[in-house]
């Protein structure tokens, strides 16, 4: 295995899968020995819908609206605000 020239190393899926380290997964690195070790960060998993909620919660973020979780799939959905369904072009199709 090689570290490319930004630093990066794939880790085998082999082993992504036996620790349960999916994408977006914190690690941290640590000296121990003489040896490096990938150690997954507890505590580290977040979804990224809730580091979107926590980022446009926190002061200046954008504004003092703060949306709550459902708002915010109404908004990646499409939904309509009142009906819940998707909202329809001007040629009856949603979008």
């Amino acid at each position: 295995m090689r570290i490319t020239s930004k630093g990066q190393v794939t880790i085998p899926k082999a082993i992504r899968d036996q620790f349960g380290l999916l994408p977006g997964t914190e690690v941290e690195f640590v000296e121990k020995g003489g040896e490096i070790q990938v150690r997954k960060v507890e505590g580290g998993e977040r979804s990224r819908g809730r580091e979107i909620v926590e980022h446009m919660q926190r002061p200046g973020a954008g504004g003092t609206n703060r949306l709550t979780t459902e708002e915010i799939m109404r908004m990646t959905r499409g939904e309509d605000w009142g009906t819940g369904r998707l909202a329809e072009d001007d040629h009856g199709d949603a979008r």
